[in-house]
């Protein structure tokens, strides 16, 4: 787990959203947009890594890249196995209606095409909420 790093603050937060992506830059936006809707944020850089995560952390939602080290559609289905109730999103800039179906074959509950924008993503980790309860993300 030492790609991973735990973010933002100590106190008050009930919801942790485990954040998978080889970009940095995609990871570190993520991360604060999530931050800043008060959420505890876990990042990981591959595939491999949120897979260790999942054996010491249950987060509450996981958003995910699909085209990274340790990636792709056995990685999904390993994702669900891990995290059998928990809310997955991919996010990858390879998609089509092919890759899509695959996606939502492996047990994924969302889609998004990069470039992302952020308050779509913000939309549906709130819908995820009131469907799963899991903490203090306020609706937008």
């Amino acid at each position: 787990m030492s790609q991973a790093m735990a973010r933002g603050k100590e106190s008050g937060q009930s919801c942790t959203i485990l954040v998978v992506d080889d970009d940095e830059a995609m990871r570190k936006l993520l991360v604060d947009a999530l931050q800043e809707q008060g959420c505890r944020v876990i990042e990981s850089e591959s595939g491999k890594d949120a897979l260790n995560i999942l054996k010491a952390i249950l987060p509450n939602v996981i958003v995910t890249d699909l085209k990274m080290p340790g990636g792709g559609y056995p990685y999904l289905r390993q994702l669900r196995e891990g995290a059998p109730y928990c809310p997955i999103v991919v996010m990858t800039a390879y998609g089509d209606s092919q890759s899509k179906a695959k996606v939502l074959e492996c047990g994924v509950e969302g889609y998004f095409e990069k470039p992302l924008r952020i308050h779509d993503l913000k939309t549906w980790m709130c819908q995820m909420c009131l469907v799963n309860p899991c903490g203090n993300i306020p609706i937008l």
